[in-house]
């Protein structure tokens, strides 16, 4: 995973993208808080060694998350009759 970039702003989170943060991959979910004291909860992939959620202010996202432009929409889902399956890789 040498193509990773770092993030440069906050905007620049999607659910659509996959994160790696401490060689750990990771897909963003959303933000909460006031506007001064932002918080971003990020949400680790499957397989992954780490399981819990990860909440970061705004100066450890620009320091730390690295957007893996390679895993970028690799998702799909698969309807048929009677269930719908996603898969992430």
């Amino acid at each position: 995973m040498n193509d990773r970039k770092l993030i440069s702003c906050v905007t620049l989170l999607t659910q659509g993208k996959v994160f790696q943060i401490d060689g750990t991959l990771y897909r963003y979910l959303y933000a909460f808080g006031s506007i001064k004291h932002t918080q971003y909860l990020f949400r680790p992939l499957p397989a992954q060694r780490k399981t819990a959620d990860l909440r970061l202010n705004r100066d450890k996202v620009l320091r730390k998350v690295y957007e893996v432009p390679s895993l970028y929409r690799q998702h799909h889902a698969i309807v048929t009759e009677t269930a719908i399956q996603q898969s992430l890789f």
